[in-house]
């Protein structure tokens, strides 16, 4: 049955009992986006505080951890308002934005790891050009680049959606994805023409950059002696776990659009709580576990050595 073209409300029908669970929903969440925010906010304090953290590759991990906050931040709050609402709906308008900012915020993250791969790649392969080639001014460029360019992808079949008819007004989700074009009375074939173009230039190629530039680190690393391989497996092992983690999460995403109606609701769900829960909380503990310079940091800030309680917990 057609919607008249006004319609202003989608229904997200995605939620499990909600109804019957609704408050453990809100204290689990809740207090994950609190630890979302408080953690990925201490490193970005510490690299920003600390001036021996001022390297490039600080500077980019800094960056994927403001990334997470604004990703959380872009979900989070809609997600406990509806587990406290009697009926879990959003704007049309609202949807459309929340779409732009979750699709831009993920671009952004495979663009930052690929960022990161190759000043990876130039200190550990070229080391004594490294200074003059990764200058502030360009990872300036890199991270303006990493946000910019997602949000122009993005913005066509955003800008685009809002002027399509719809024919339904209930989603499978919790919140607003790429399952909303299922709701399109017609979906557009250069739009689906133009989402592969998305999908190649700001994830596909991206990863084959990240690949390459490893490929080529760890044959130096092979070749080299064993502080260039202990060099190379501290800064690249967790810059390997997070993309590895990440496009798991995001090939799940790609696929529900096509596939949607063979998952059962239980498990959209669950892995979509995959991709909120797990990954904004996968980055911190990565990167301040692995990476010595932040664990160090974070030992002196948690257990100050002058401290008779300290105790070493990283």
């Amino acid at each position: 049955m057609d919607v008249p073209f006004n319609v202003t409300y989608i229904t997200l029908e995605g939620h499990v009992e909600v109804h019957r669970y609704r408050y453990l929903y809100f204290v689990i969440m809740f207090t994950v986006y609190v630890l979302i925010l408080c953690s990925n906010s201490t490193i970005v304090s510490m690299i920003v505080i600390h001036r021996n953290l001022h390297e490039p590759m600080y500077m980019f991990i800094a960056a994927l951890m403001v990334n997470s906050v604004l990703f959380s931040s872009a979900i989070y709050p809609k997600l406990l308002l509806d587990f406290l609402s009697e009926k879990q709906v959003i704007s049309y308008s609202a949807c459309l934005i929340q779409i732009f900012l979750y699709y831009t915020l993920i671009s952004s993250e495979f663009l930052l790891l690929a960022a990161m791969s190759y000043d990876r790649y130039v200190s550990i392969c070229k080391p004594l050009q490294y200074p003059n080639i990764m200058r502030r001014r360009t990872v300036n460029a890199c991270l303006v680049l990493s946000w910019v360019v997602p949000a122009c992808h993005i913005a066509v079949p955003v800008a685009f959606s809002t002027s399509t008819r719809l024919c339904g007004v209930t989603s499978k989700g919790v919140f607003c994805n790429n399952t909303i074009n299922k709701l399109h009375c017609v979906r557009s074939r250069a739009m689906s023409a133009y989402g592969i173009v998305v999908l190649v230039n700001l994830s596909l190629l991206p990863m084959l950059f990240i690949l390459f530039t490893y490929t080529q680190i760890f044959l130096v690393a092979y070749h080299s002696s064993g502080a260039v391989r202990r060099k190379a497996a501290q800064t690249c092992f967790p810059h390997l776990m997070v993309l590895i983690n990440f496009s798991c999460l995001v090939t799940y995403d790609v696929i529900t659009d096509k596939l949607e109606d063979e998952f059962p609701k239980i498990v959209r769900l669950i892995m979509t709580l995959q991709m909120l829960l797990c990954h904004p909380l996968f980055n911190p503990i990565m990167y301040g576990l692995n990476m010595k310079e932040i664990s160090k940091q974070l030992r002196g800030m948690f257990c100050p050595e002058k401290s008779i309680c300290c105790v070493r917990i990283l």
